[in-house]
């Protein structure tokens, strides 16, 4: 799978291959994913808020959203997820909030975004654990932990 990644050069290259470990462990644990590509990006708050704003009618800074390819847009045999808008500042935040490192965070909100790419939702408590469930499983196939520093 091609990985887009515009982190502004906020991220080294550890973290980079990190969060591309977690896109293909997240592609791969949810079958028939036929993913081709998935693009990334890391902007400011202003920013989210402003697509948050535009895009889901909530005019607050988030810390990922994601923007799936519509099915008719898909031509040939891969298939493009979308894209992934991080948070920079909002991750760091969280990640302090919940005492663990920026990486744990990063992990944890690009494999939320590939699942919201993937059709994965939490709009009802039902849809909200199996997609938690999903989380945590991608993250432990990663090693990845809760509350690590």
């Amino acid at each position: 799978m091609d990985i887009y990644m515009d982190d502004g050069g906020e991220l080294t290259a550890t973290q980079i291959e990190l969060l591309n470990r977690v896109v293909e462990a997240t592609a791969k644990l949810v079958p028939d994913t036929n993913a081709s590509e998935v693009s990334i990006s890391f902007v400011s708050t202003d920013e989210i808020q402003s697509l948050n704003r535009d895009y889901r009618g909530k005019d607050l800074a988030t810390d990922v959203l994601s923007f799936p390819v519509s099915d008719e847009f898909v031509i040939g045999p891969g298939r493009p997820l979308g894209d992934i808008v991080i948070c920079m500042d909002v991750a760091k935040v969280q990640a302090d909030e919940y005492g663990h490192s920026l990486e744990r965070e990063l992990s944890f909100l690009v494999a939320h975004g590939m699942l919201h790419l993937l059709g994965y939702d939490h709009e009802t408590p039902e849809d909200e654990a199996i997609m938690c469930a999903t989380q945590d499983k991608v993250l432990g196939l990663l090693g990845i932990s809760r509350n690590e520093k």
